[in-house]
């Protein structure tokens, strides 16, 4: 099917993960969501903002559109399927897949309530990581053999899979708890303890001695170090040091000093809130648990210590002693003493620089959404 992945309205409760790109780029499992259709043979468009769409282009003639958010399983994908022009499906009170025009709401619909994971909150992005990386595992690995893994590493359990040039020596893996999947010409080092699930994406690394628990997902072209659980890393993101990430979701290009720690867990044990960019205010999130939510681009500095329930925008620098504010605007620069606005050319500059590092850079495309960001984020510096 020629399917269109569609920004909802739960696009801008996602922010700020979402300010860099759709929906269905996010990254829970082991694949983004796109890749979860594109991977089961369906032809992948995104129907997004504007200013992302030369980068995430659309279908002109869709044959279904999915709310974008929407982990699909093999049911509800002959659900979809199924549907003739003009008919939908929907989940509580949202569309979430329909074939012709947009229904306005509800009415006429179908419902469908076998499981689905829907990504509508960025701490979903955590919570609904071991599931989808179940569903994931099985459908990568399917009739297929692993690359070998090394004599010199223990292993418990049997879900272990090792693509291509994937390589681990010397290290503790426990699979009876989730599966572990290592990405073609990723490398776990020696020393490492892994208690999965754990989805290694391409070119990625453990460094010596990571202590990884908890369902996490570092995407491509990472480098990961210390003590890690149940966080999601969307990719090209470096947390090369000792330190604490827990709970948490990042986008790709940003960077962790050396003992950056967040807290997960309010001493007492109270509902954690974090800052709703639709609402503007710090909002209730459900959850207990809620680390660090950090956009692309940002970075922190060494023995940066983040509170319980973190939103840090795109483009942030943020460094000093003690905990800096739980909500740290986009291009911005500081910490707990204050901060200023981190000036657009500057933070270009800088993502050009840690781009080329990857034999990347910024071109026109990157350069017209970040400067997007920059403008729609104007409120918040002020």
């Amino acid at each position: 099917m020629r399917i269109q992945l569609v920004d909802s309205s739960n696009r801008d409760h996602l922010l700020p993960l979402t300010f860099t790109r759709p929906v269905a780029a996010l990254r829970c499992g082991i694949l983004t969501v796109a890749e979860k259709y594109s991977r089961r043979g369906h032809e992948v468009g995104y129907g997004t903002q504007e200013y992302l769409s030369k980068k995430f282009p659309g279908h002109q003639a869709p044959e279904a559109c999915i709310d974008g958010g929407v982990c699909p399983t093999d049911a509800f994908l002959e659900a979809v399927s199924a549907l003739k022009e003009g008919q939908s499906l929907c989940r509580g009170d949202a569309v979430i897949a329909w074939k012709g025009a947009q229904p306005s709401d509800t009415s006429g619909s179908s419902c469908y309530n076998e499981p689905l994971t829907i990504l509508a909150r960025p701490w979903d992005v955590w919570t609904q990581n071991a599931a989808e990386m179940d569903n994931d595992y099985e459908l990568l690995t399917a009739s297929r053999t692993s690359a070998p893994v090394d004599p010199t590493c223990t292993v418990i359990g049997d879900r272990i899979f090792l693509e291509e040039g994937a390589k681990v020596t010397a290290s503790i893996l426990n699979t009876t708890t989730g599966p572990i999947y290592l990405a073609k010409d990723a490398e776990i080092m020696e020393g490492c303890v892994v208690r999965g699930g754990l989805a290694l994406g391409e070119h990625s690394v453990l460094k010596l001695g990571t202590k990884i628990y908890g369902a996490t997902t570092l995407g491509p072209h990472c480098k990961v170090g210390g003590e890690v659980n149940n966080s999601v890393i969307i990719g090209y993101s470096n947390k090369g040091h000792d330190g604490f990430l827990g709970n948490s979701a990042l986008g790709e290009w940003c960077n962790l000093g050396a003992d950056t720690n967040n807290s997960n867990l309010k001493n007492n044990y109270e509902e954690v809130k974090a800052w709703s960019y639709v609402h503007k205010r710090f909002s209730k999130t459900g959850q207990q648990f809620c680390g660090l939510v950090m956009g692309d681009h940002s970075k922190s500095g060494i023995n940066t210590m983040f509170n319980t329930g973190t939103v840090v925008g795109v483009s942030a620098n943020v460094y000093g002693a003690g905990f800096p504010r739980n909500f740290i605007t986009s291009f911005s620069w500081g910490g707990p003493q204050g901060t200023m606005e981190y000036k657009i050319d500057k933070a270009l500059d800088t993502a050009h620089r840690m781009m080329e590092r990857r034999g990347l850079g910024v071109d026109e495309m990157e350069r017209e959404i970040l400067k997007a960001v920059y403008d729609q984020t104007a409120e918040f510096r002020r």
